[in-house]
């Protein structure tokens, strides 16, 4: 009798799935700058950037799994399942494009409100509380639509096996790499920004948020 508790090759693909959602993190700025740059403009405190942070890499992960478990149970082939997911890309990068656009324009008007007003800080205070609220979860569905490409062919193969330990490992271990990677990354950024500070340009803190947004947007449409 064996005595192997866990298959290698299930050991093999966890630990592939590991490296994969931690590279796929890294090599995507899309996946952190955002939340620094908005985190940095709202003044959010430690604990909402990772709240933030982790409901929007769980949302993103949780996407492609159940794309990929449905794809699995109608028989849709892995191919058309990467096409379905570049599609779902696609329509994520014009999403990001227009949030940063849309945050670019209106960090722009309440810099120069502030600018134009005797209390800027008041003005700056008030446009931080509004954003605060809504650009959260504008980032959750963004992120919601946006795809792991990487983790198909991983949750692919030990579900067609009807290995159940295997997806849910697999699942795990790929989630874990993405959202960990992301944290990191994100408060590395925001303490960074907290210690780069130039008093001067604090009233463009939102437009420069925007900014970055959109440059990540577009960096996903050109597919770099």
């Amino acid at each position: 009798m064996s005595t192997e508790i866990v298959p290698l090759e299930t050991v093999a693909l966890t630990a592939t799935a590991v490296s994969v959602g931690a590279i796929h993190t890294l090599l995507g700025p899309d996946h952190y700058v955002p939340f620094a740059a908005m985190s940095h403009a709202g003044g959010w405190s430690a604990a909402k950037t990772l709240r933030v942070t982790v409901a929007c890499g769980l949302g993103h992960v949780a996407g492609s799994v159940a794309l990929g478990l449905l794809g699995l149970a109608i028989g849709v082939a892995v191919m058309r399942l990467e096409l379905v997911e570049a599609i779902r890309g696609d329509v994520a990068g014009w999403m990001l494009v227009a949030f940063g656009a849309a945050y670019f324009a209106w960090g722009l008007a309440a810099a120069a409100r502030q600018h134009g007003h005797v209390h800027p800080e008041g003005d700056a205070d008030a446009a931080t509380a509004n954003t605060g609220v809504w650009t959260p979860w504008l980032l959750f569905l963004v992120f919601v639509f946006g795809p792991c490409e990487p983790l198909i062919p991983l949750l692919i193969y030990p579900a067609a096996q009807a290995n159940g330990f295997a997806v849910a490992a697999v699942v795990a271990a790929f989630a874990a790499a993405t959202v960990g990677t992301m944290v990191v990354a994100v408060l590395m950024m925001r303490y960074g920004a907290a210690v780069a500070r130039v008093p001067r340009l604090e009233r463009f803190s939102h437009a420069l948020a925007g900014l970055a947004i959109l440059a990540c947007g577009l960096l996903v449409k050109l597919g770099l």
